[in-house]
């Protein structure tokens, strides 16, 4: 039979587990970033940064490897659909372009040497290293993290679903301009992905293994 984890404590066990961080860059969280063009309130992301980061360095004093996944969005990488989206959202201006100031990380960001994955799409793991990554690295849950909830965050954790990870998202470590299609996400990992956490419940059980 196999050996299943029982419980959140096992499952998050700094021995097997990542914490990746998803798209905490300028053009999703910064006023005149991308989001804020379209009309969107980016409050929720900004606020994100602060329990993101007390999470970040918990991880780090316990020896949880942190990988930062970096949205480069220039058209020459993007698949035609996502173009057409993008066009019927009735954007006319540029998002994470490789260099440009929306690409740069928006309160919080890796130290050197920590992993940094690009992508092109919004799971982190569609045409990335993230996989072999983490399986180069014995890793059995990622604790997924950053922006947006329902679109970068929810791609990424239901990919890593389906590759076999266990999944914990801390609620107040993710964020969205829509509370609503957050908390649809969230009752989605807890229904079928994963487990819903926080970034304090976290910080316990790993301030325990440092």
């Amino acid at each position: 039979m196999r050996n299943v984890l029982p419980d959140l404590a096992a499952r998050v066990d700094p021995k097997h587990t990542a914490l990746v961080v998803i798209d905490m860059q300028n053009d999703f969280c910064a006023p005149e970033g991308y989001i804020d063009k379209l009309g969107l309130d980016v409050s929720r992301c900004q606020q994100v940064a602060a329990p993101l980061t007390d999470l970040v360095e918990t991880a780090r004093r316990a020896d949880v490897p942190v990988i930062w996944v970096q949205a480069i969005y220039d058209e020459v990488y993007l698949a035609a659909p996502m173009l057409a989206k993008r066009q019927e959202m009735g954007a006319r201006f540029g998002c994470c372009e490789t260099g440009s100031w929306g690409a740069e990380f928006f309160g919080v960001k890796p130290l050197p040497g920590e992993f940094v994955v690009q992508k092109h799409r919004y799971s982190a793991f569609s045409g990335t290293e993230l996989d072999s990554l983490l399986r180069d690295h014995g890793i059995k849950t990622i604790v997924v993290t950053g922006v947006q909830t329902n679109v970068c965050v929810e791609s990424t954790l239901r990919d890593g679903f389906f590759h076999g990870y266990y999944i914990a998202v801390p609620r107040d470590c993710v964020a969205s301009h829509s509370p609503e299609l957050h908390d649809a996400t969230l009752k989605n990992v807890d229904l079928c992905f994963g487990n819903v956490t926080s970034g304090a419940e976290l910080r316990r059980l790993w301030s325990g293994a440092s």
